[in-house]
């Protein structure tokens, strides 16, 4: 330092040298920091909706489509067109999904319109059967999914389940009948009953 400068001198030199001694260091700081490294993993996900349809048959074995009334026509074990007091007419129907359906439930339903005609006069039960088999032996050996002696416009207060890819068939065997106390008035009288089976997906 020069011995010839002022006090004051001499203070503003310490300043300007403390000053230009801290831009160094700060200098000396930002010149060595170093950039960070950085990664990134990436995810996606494909996404598509499944589908829920169910097909029926009136054999068991042969399965279609049936999406509007008056479907498919039941198969009965007794012609149903000369009906008299007493008689009991069987019919089967089985239900299934679709090969590319998901899992569900279904639950029989019936048409309001049963009641017209000789469906006034007719009763009826639905069990479900182990195999394709309707008759009265196996309807009686089978599970009961609409009560015997029901009026036709009652379906089932149950649903039952339905297996996904058409794993599991559901066979429904339907026993009509004209009670042995049918009137005279039944005579000639007429029905083409409908049922629906309402399906539901899980």
């Amino acid at each position: 330092m020069r011995r010839d400068l002022t006090p004051e001198r001499r203070r503003r030199f310490i300043r300007l040298r403390a000053v230009l001694a801290g831009g160094l260091v700060l200098g000396v700081g930002t010149t060595t920091t170093l950039a960070a490294w950085t990664d990134e993993e990436h995810a996606s996900g494909s996404f598509t909706a499944g589908t829920f349809s169910i097909v029926g048959s009136t054999n068991g074995t042969e399965f279609s489509d049936h999406p509007t009334a008056p479907g498919a026509a039941l198969v009965f074990t007794v012609t149903p067109d000369a009906m008299t007091p007493g008689t009991t007419a069987f019919a089967l129907y089985s239900v299934k999904t679709a090969a590319s359906s998901v899992a569900g439930s279904v639950q029989l339903t019936a048409d309001e319109g049963n009641a017209i005609g000789l469906g006034s006069y007719l009763r009826y039960g639905v069990n479900t059967v182990a195999g394709t088999t309707c008759n009265a032996t196996t309807f009686a050996a089978g599970t009961a999914v609409v009560g015997t002696g029901t009026v036709l416009t009652t379906g089932s207060t149950a649903e039952g389940a339905l297996a996904a890819s058409g794993a599991s068939t559901t066979n429904y065997c339907f026993a009509v009948t004209l009670p042995t106390t049918a009137p005279n008035a039944a005579q000639g009288t007429t029905l083409t009953g409908r049922w629906v089976f309402a399906a539901t997906a899980d």
